[in-house]
């Protein structure tokens, strides 16, 4: 009996060495699912019950939980959970007197970060309303596409977007929406200031039948840019490099949130030796390469990088639990059980899935990139987007795997290795990503194309050494007897959207290519890229100095190639 005991316990203490040795990822992985379950399950359990607990109610719970501790950090500005519950109170009073605002009524917000963001929020949710957050990078056109697209009733911004609200003041009249701004007097005329009115307002709780018909599926935001939720929340109007660190330094910051692109930043600043002098212990983000991981870590120190892959829209997301360098998530036998995802054969020149004789789509192997694509089912559903029925259908890839099926065509490749891990690949079809900002290549050459001396355009990304994402490129085939302005296209590209989206490099075609079924081809015109050592057609490059599309040359391209010149 002594020896088997002896045997027994020799086991125990020798399977969780085994499973090291030959599951590494086991225990990591099994946390991660329990903890996946756990939170699904809560969040359904809120989410079901009647009235349904949304964010405004865990807010207000924190709120008397600890309402004196700061929940933003706004330069010498301190805003506790309280006071932004407060001021929410008063912008929710005048919302609803004022402006006349009803349940179910969409504000849209055209704001930079600032503290206001977080109260107008709360304000709307107190009220039944929803919140559509603008990116106030964009212009013109684009501003009113995203207005109709929300159905916007009213459009708050604030002086500092003077001349972009006055250029569509017209337009938006027109359509019915109308405008204030965040402050005390306004400079335009007719667009009336609402702090006043709001600071005098009174600061009681609003009574929750302002919101009696809020349900799970009720919409709390319309969102056309990135956005960041916390406990306390360090903000500054724009990302700023070289402060950066100070920053982490003075407000004693423990974990940051981050895309590629500012990592990338950070990594290029100036190097100091106070570079690992700061509490940052956790980074959450996504779009980090591997070798900018790989030197974030070794300058400023052992902090803990959580890459996560998802989208707004999307009905899938993966975070990489582990922290393997360059991951952008993992996953394993258990848990594709209950994250019903694929990655499928696609034929980039085609622009669409590749097919078997049954008309199903054809699963890669590990070690293959492939698109993700994710089942629509009642746990993970897929809403679509505000106003555009034909983009929500186009999103949708039907007879996966059998006849019937509904998958949300992500649009990203990704490449599963053996272990289980997830690497981000690329973008496909007409989306591209530069500056951590998406770009739809429709709607650029829908700007684009109005001028004049163009005929056809396509528009598409480029990979660009030592940059994250890919930067705009469009080729371009003139009209018959026309020349290329490239002045006229730099003041009418920096007049109609915003600088991310527009593209850099400009290639004059004879013709341009379209696959079988009429899309444009973008493959080859991506491998080639904008030297001009490789490409024989006219090449111009975005010079902003000369305020206009000069001729590419080699020793712009050396000086892109060798970070020189800046993008």
């Amino acid at each position: 009996m002594l020896a088997l005991y002896t045997i027994v316990l020799g086991l125990l203490i020798l399977l969780p060495l085994l499973g090291n040795v030959f599951f590494p990822y086991l225990w990591p992985d099994l946390r991660f699912l329990f903890f996946y379950l756990h939170m699904r399950h809560r969040c359904r359990k809120r989410l079901q019950s009647n009235p349904p607990v949304t964010f405004l109610e865990v807010f207000l719970a924190k709120v008397q939980k600890h309402g004196g501790k700061p929940l933003i950090l706004f330069g010498e500005e301190v805003y506790s959970y309280r006071e932004i519950d407060r001021r929410s109170n008063q912008a929710a009073r005048v919302f609803q007197g004022h402006l006349g605002l009803k349940e179910g009524d969409t504000v849209a917000v055209f704001l930079k970060n600032c503290p206001a963001y977080l109260w107008v929020w709360m304000g709307l949710e107190k009220i039944g309303c929803t919140m559509a957050c603008v990116n106030y990078s964009i212009r013109s056109k684009s501003l009113l596409h995203v207005l109709r697209s929300c159905a916007a009733k009213v459009l708050l911004t604030t002086p500092d977007f003077q001349a972009a609200i006055e250029e569509v003041l017209p337009a938006l009249r027109e359509n019915g929406v109308r405008v204030f701004s965040l402050s005390d007097d306004s400079p335009t005329e007719s667009v009336e200031g609402l702090l006043g009115h709001i600071k005098s307002s009174s600061a009681k709780p609003v009574l929750v039948s302002c919101r009696a018909n809020i349900t799970a599926k009720s919409t709390s935001l319309n969102i056309f840019t990135s956005g960041t939720t916390g406990a306390t929340l360090v903000l500054r109007s724009k990302f700023s490099a070289s402060c950066f660190w100070d920053d982490c330094r003075r407000y004693q910051v423990t974990v940051i949130h981050y895309v590629g692109e500012l990592m990338r930043y950070l990594c290029n600043s100036p190097k100091k030796d106070n570079d690992r002098d700061h509490c940052v212990r956790i980074a959450i983000g996504n779009g980090i390469r591997g070798e900018v991981w790989k030197e974030f870590l070794h300058r400023f120190g052992s902090i803990r990088i959580y890459e996560f892959y998802g989208a707004t829209e999307g009905n899938i997301s993966f975070i990489n639990y582990t922290g393997k360098i360059g991951a952008v998530g993992k996953t394993n036998f258990l848990l594709k059980k209950v994250t019903k995802f694929e990655l499928i054969k696609y034929d980039i020149d085609l622009d669409e899935p590749v097919r078997d004789e049954k008309g199903c789509c054809v699963l890669v192997s590990p070690g293959e990139t492939g698109l993700l694509v994710a089942k629509i089912t009642e746990v993970t559903p897929f809403v679509g987007y505000a106003g555009d029925r034909e983009k929500t259908e186009k999103k949708i890839l039907r007879d996966v795997l059998k006849k019937g099926d509904c998958y949300f065509n992500t649009g990203d490749l990704l490449m599963q290795d053996r272990e289980g891990f997830l690497y981000f690949q690329d973008r496909v079809g007409d989306t591209f990503r530069w500056k951590g900002e998406n770009v739809a290549t429709t709607e650029v050459e829908k700007i684009l194309v109005a001028l004049d001396f163009i005929q056809e355009i396509n528009v598409y990304g480029v990979p660009v050494p030592g940059h994250e994402g890919k930067i705009g490129m469009a080729a371009v085939r003139l009209k018959e007897g026309l020349t290329f302005d490239g002045k006229k296209l730099y003041e009418h590209a920096r007049a109609s959207m915003p600088s991310y989206a527009i593209p850099h490099f400009i290639r004059l075609r004879e013709a341009l290519e379209i696959t079988g079924t009429f899309k444009q081809c973008k493959s080859q015109l991506v491998k080639e890229g904008f030297n001009p050592a490789v490409v024989s057609d006219p090449l111009y490059f975005l010079d902003d100095r000369e305020k206009c599309y000069t001729p590419m040359t080699q020793q712009i391209f050396s000086s892109i190639a060798k970070k020189k010149l800046k993008l």
